[in-house]
């Protein structure tokens, strides 16, 4: 009887494909398991064993599996069934959930070598240069990658020389597969076996008189050998001996020493091992913790609503524990990696080296081992911390998922697909764990709050701040007025400059919030007004001065500042509006004594670049910084006393129907930046409209009256928690291709669901990296069947994709878009 595995490759194809193998494979493969299979005519994929049956395809031939890459699964039951739910509900493909979920350096795709044909007879004259070029590397080189000979003929396009050097038999194509994990070894030593008895010792030391050098590195082995029973690291071995390395391999090379290599994790908690007692609560905390637990008992996920510094960490830390001792995996989920930096060094305080952290800005390596941790249930991976996509790791025994400050819109993934929101999927994974979901928040988003206040939900609030500080004092200043009456100095109003000289002098810190990185948003000509705009997508370059260029934050296109001009030659070219780096140049103008820090995206590109910065903030080697909203998430500084918002009106006059939910939050947080511990904080708040309802909340910290309004409103226009929102975006480098395209689906999709489709609309940038954007909004009432909707929408999709020119449109799906 003939075996067959369907196999889930990481390519965004709707189904599974099978494959055949033997009677022993049949007994090895298990699903979850990874095998190399070719696919196409000579491309070879690492694909996920779903299944192991005996069903023979009837569309095709199944092909045979290349090889076996996996002992054991490395993807266990409940993951896949996570990963079909993911795939399912936000519209995708099983092999886009595969893609996003592993570490790249489980996706093994293969690499085409190129080799000499060593049956043929090659005429050199008959070459052109650059195939002559390709065939003397070859005589040099059994074997070339694809990239070499890139490198060799100095263009990026080598397909076509390829093509005919294979046509001139000259050549022949191999596809190699390449493992691109590979275990870290360190290197250790230790003294010869011959050298064990003491006689011998003896001997060889006599015989190191003349290499004092040697003789200092044996002598040294023994001496920490004698303090500890540990392997010693040739590093070790160098510095404490101070000798080089060549001395201890010359040793090495006699036999004296023998070197021996340990595999070794690359990440490696180095703290004291002695773990610090946990904070006792105080009654708040308590009086939430017992709410907490009663709502798990009826299996609720439950919210956790806890103004700023209200100690929700305290809280989290206590359900951690009793999750830990029960033998159980717990998953911390956070918005940002910059959180991920403070936060662990003080969750290490209480669970050691129980804590493994898992995010992207770790290398394929570090993520692999992270894996590998959590699929083994080791010590060390009782407790992952991470952005959204730690969700994905293969947890074994799942007690607890934390998704800290819920609200946060980075949750979502946008591209590329799985477009899913860590939090729901989140809560899902528990779900199927049968593990405990707890969602913490100062300002939760609309549709949480109203699951808890419907009872889907348990609930539960902390009040007050830790140690019963004041929440800081929120003032409006009115730009508007002063800029008329010319009382401003740069960015800045008097009265934001006031309290700034007043905090330094007191020697306290201050953060200064602008959400726009860059020195300035627009560079204009002021004689012909024109505008230097990016040559791929319809927006118009942000000066960055830092680096005196113009920069495109769509695609990375960038050029250098222009003399002057482009359209009529004028050097009157001026900067309009402004952004982090602009605030930074004016504040140490205005302030030349007060070191000033920045944090944007610009610069914490590098792998540990937010944990200098927090790092400097928190041990007041900064007094002032300024940054973009990743210092709104939860950051803990103890000696912020001012904040100032730079200007809440480019928050507000946003085109989206959360916008005025989300200001609310954004300036919510950063003024929980302010006043943590003893003295109560202070938040400036530069507006031209201080009447506005939602910044008059925000001074009043009135959540209630900011839900109540945006959910009726809601309610009215259709939007969640009321209804769901599926956008469908379509993208494509014809223009009339796209509308033509776009209105052909909307027609089909209002014949279907009748007046709750919206669009098709151009996007505010119409235009990213030469493809036309537009979007169609469907809004589903509760009472629809979402599966159902999702089904039709496949349906026009099938006919839509029928019509020959609508082919190369691409359709892209976004299941509650936020």
């Amino acid at each position: 009887m003939a075996n067959f595995i369907n196999v889930i490759l990481p390519i965004p194809l709707e189904r599974s494909f099978t494959y055949s193998i033997t009677e022993e494979e049949a007994t090895l493969l298990q699903p979850g398991m990874r095998v190399a299979v070719p696919f196409g005519k000579s491309k070879i994929y690492t694909g996920i064993v779903h299944g192991v049956h005996q069903n023979a395809p009837e569309a095709y031939e199944a092909k045979e599996i290349h090889q076996l890459l996996d002992d054991y699964p490395i993807i266990n039951p409940i993951q896949l069934k996570h990963w079909e739910w993911i795939a399912s509900y936000y519209m995708c493909t099983l092999g886009e959930v595969v893609r996003s979920a592993l570490p790249s350096a489980f996706l093994l795709e293969s690499e085409t070598l190129v080799l000499r044909n060593t049956e043929y007879e090659v005429d050199e004259n008959e070459l052109l240069d650059d195939e002559f070029l390709v065939f003397e590397a070859l005589q040099h080189q059994s074997i070339l990658k694809v990239q070499e000979v890139s490198a060799i003929i100095e263009r990026k396009n080598v397909l076509p020389i390829l093509q005919r050097l294979l046509e001139k038999k000259i050549i022949v194509l191999k596809e190699e597969v390449y493992e691109q994990y590979r275990p870290k070894l360190v290197r250790y030593v230790k003294l010869g076996s011959e050298y064990g008895a003491d006689d011998k010792l003896e001997e060889l030391l006599k015989s190191l008189t003349r290499a004092p050098k040697q003789s200092q590195v044996v002598l040294t082995l023994f001496q920490l050998q004698g303090r500890s029973q540990k392997p010693i690291k040739v590093s070790e071995l160098e510095k404490a001996s101070n000798t080089s390395k060549a001395v201890i391999k010359s040793l090495v090379d006699k036999g004296i020493l023998e070197e021996y290599f340990i595999k070794t994790d690359r990440i490696n908690y180095d703290g004291s091992s002695d773990e610090s007692e946990t904070k006792d609560l105080n009654e708040y905390q308590k009086s939430a913790l017992i709410d907490i637990k009663a709502a798990f008992k009826e299996k609720k996920v439950t919210l956790l609503k806890g103004v700023t510094s209200s100690g929700k960490t305290e809280v989290y830390v206590k359900l951690i524990e009793e999750c830990l001792e029960k033998g159980l995996q717990a998953l911390y989920l956070l918005p940002e990696i910059a959180l991920t930096t403070q936060l662990i060094s003080r969750l290490q305080e209480y669970f050691g080296e129980k804590i493994a952290v898992y995010h992207s800005k770790y290398n394929v390596q570090e993520r692999v081992e992270v894996w590998q941790n959590v699929l083994q249930v080791k010590q060390k991976a009782q407790l992952v911390i991470g952005a959204r996509s730690a969700m994905y790791l293969p947890f074994g025994k799942l007690g607890l998922v934390i998704v800290d400050e819920e609200h946060e819109s980075s949750f979502k993934q946008f591209d590329p697909a799985p477009r899913y929101h860590a939090r729901d999927a989140a809560i899902v994974l528990g779900n199927l764990h049968n593990a405990n979901v707890l969602l913490g928040s100062a300002t939760p988003s609309v549709e949480t709050y109203h699951n808890a206040k419907t009872g889907k939900y348990g609930y539960t609030e902390i009040t007050k701040r830790y140690g019963n500080v004041l929440m800081p004092e929120i003032e409006l200043v009115d730009i508007k007025e002063a800029t008329r009456k010319k009382r401003m100095k740069g960015h800045f109003s008097e009265r934001l400059l006031l309290e700034m000289q007043e905090t330094l002098i007191e020697g306290n810190q201050i953060i200064l919030f602008q959400n726009r990185r860059g020195f300035a948003p627009l560079l204009e000509c002021l004689t012909c007004g024109h505008t230097p705009q990016c040559p791929n997508c319809d927006v118009s370059l942000t000066y960055h001065q830092f680096k005196n260029q113009l920069r495109c934050h769509y695609c990375g296109y960038h050029t250098a500042l222009p003399e002057s001009c482009f359209a009529c030659g004028s050097p009157d070219l001026d900067t309009k509006g402004f952004g982090t780096e602009q605030i930074e140049k004016e504040v140490i103008g205005l302030f030349p004594d007060a070191k000033v820090g920045r944090m944007d995206l610009d610069t914490t590109r590098g792998k540990h670049g937010y944990e200098k910065i927090i790092t400097a903030f928190e041990q007041q080697e900064l007094d002032i910084l300024v940054g973009t909203q990743m210092l709104t998430k939860g950051l803990d500084f103890r000696n912020v006393n001012l904040v100032g918002v730079m200007n809440a009106d480019s928050l507000l006059n946003f085109p989206d129907y959360r916008a005025h939910e989300r200001t609310y939050q954004l300036l919510t947080q950063v003024s929980g930046r302010a006043g943590r511990t003893k003295k109560r904080g202070k938040v400036i708040i530069q507006t031209y409209n201080p009447y506005h309802q939602i910044l008059k909340q925000v001074t009043t910290s009135d959540y209630e009256g900011m839900y109540r309004e945006q959910l009726y409103e809601r309610e009215q226009f259709k939007y969640p928690p009321v209804n769901r929102i599926i956008k469908v975006t379509f993208k494509h480098k014809n223009y009339n291709v796209l509308n033509e395209a776009a209105d052909w689906f909307a027609g089909a999709l209002r014949s279907n669901f009748g007046g709750t489709v919206l669009g098709p609309e151009y996007p505010p940038v119409a235009r990213i990296r030469n493809q036309y954007l537009k979007h169609i909004v469907v809004k589903v009432q509760k009472v629809q069947s979402l599966a159902q909707t999702k089904a039709n929408i496949r349906r026009i999709e099938k006919s839509f994709k029928a019509v020959a020119m609508y082919r190369s449109v691409r359709v892209i799906y976004n299941v509650d878009h936020i």
